[in-house]
């Protein structure tokens, strides 16, 4: 049972989406979460922790804190399911970070963070807490919105780097670097520098991304039945360059991602060859 809603201003300057889930647990098995160039807060409430498997070490399982930001990630993660029965989450909007966590962005890239560095071992228990005693999904949302509010800064993206996000934005299929560079009025290296300490990616990673997403998108809503014709809508040179940005971030080719995604566009069940042993 899913339920979400857009934060309150000023969060929706800096959060797209904040939400919850509560559900059955069913037959534990791994899913692969495809990477959106963007943070994101998950608090597992289930158990005060959560784990990872990595695929080239032959699936070796790392814990991690309960509560945590998963930085910007450019590739696909492997986690349990038995960790999305009771879980409460807030996405970051394209340089969101920056008015929700003191380092640059760039630090929080391709990693998870414990919040107890963040916010504090004491605001993240009382935030647990808080989450956990709430009698309804909005009351949870109301929590969560509450805690991220007290960690929001008055501050603003550099110039260069709003200039470039609504650039992207504008044009998504056919925005380049050079596009950006020329609206925002710097150099390249300027740009690059200052879009990857805000945003967390450098601007050519950050626009791979968001046209592999933009293409997942039309293929989970059923209009993949002609990859060449979703290739040129999201801007890729041709079908063999769709596929190749597939296997790069999601490790996999699209016809496979067809036959296992799931309601989440964002996951897909594993393939049988990729599971690990029964824990």
């Amino acid at each position: 049972m899913f339920h979400a809603r857009r934060p309150r201003s000023p969060l929706d300057t800096c959060l797209t989406v904040i939400w919850t889930v509560q559900a059955s647990a069913g037959p534990r098995s791994l899913e692969r979460v495809l990477p959106s160039g963007t943070a994101q807060f998950v608090i597992n409430l289930a158990e005060n922790r959560t784990r990872s498997y990595d695929h080239r070490q032959g699936f070796r399982c790392t814990e991690n804190a309960g509560s945590l930001l998963g930085g910007p990630r450019t590739g696909y993660e492997i986690i349990d399911t038995d960790e999305q029965t009771n879980v409460v989450g807030a996405c970051v909007a394209p340089g969101g970070l920056a008015f929700l966590a003191a380092p640059p962005a760039a630090a929080f890239a391709e990693c998870d963070v414990p919040l107890d560095a963040l916010w504090g071992h004491h605001v993240v228990d009382r935030l647990r807490t808080r989450l956990c005693e709430a009698r309804s999904p909005a009351a949870r949302l109301d929590a969560l919105e509450a805690a991220l509010l007290a960690q929001w800064r008055d501050r603003a993206l550099h110039p260069a780097v709003a200039c470039a996000l609504e650039t992207f934005a504008r044009r998504p299929a056919v925005s380049t670097v050079r596009d950006a560079v020329e609206a925002a009025g710097v150099s390249a290296r300027h740009l690059i520098d200052r879009f990857t300490a805000q945003v967390g990616l450098t601007p050519k990673r950050f626009c791979r991304v968001r046209r592999f997403q933009r293409a997942i998108a039309l293929a989970h809503s059923g209009q993949a039945e002609e990859w060449a014709a979703i290739a040129a809508d999201c801007g890729f040179a041709d079908q063999s360059h769709l596929v190749h940005e597939f296997r790069a971030f999601a490790g996999l080719p699209p016809s496979a991602y067809l036959d296992h995604r799931t309601p989440h566009r964002n996951h897909v069940t594993f393939l049988q060859d990729d599971a690990p042993p029964a824990a």
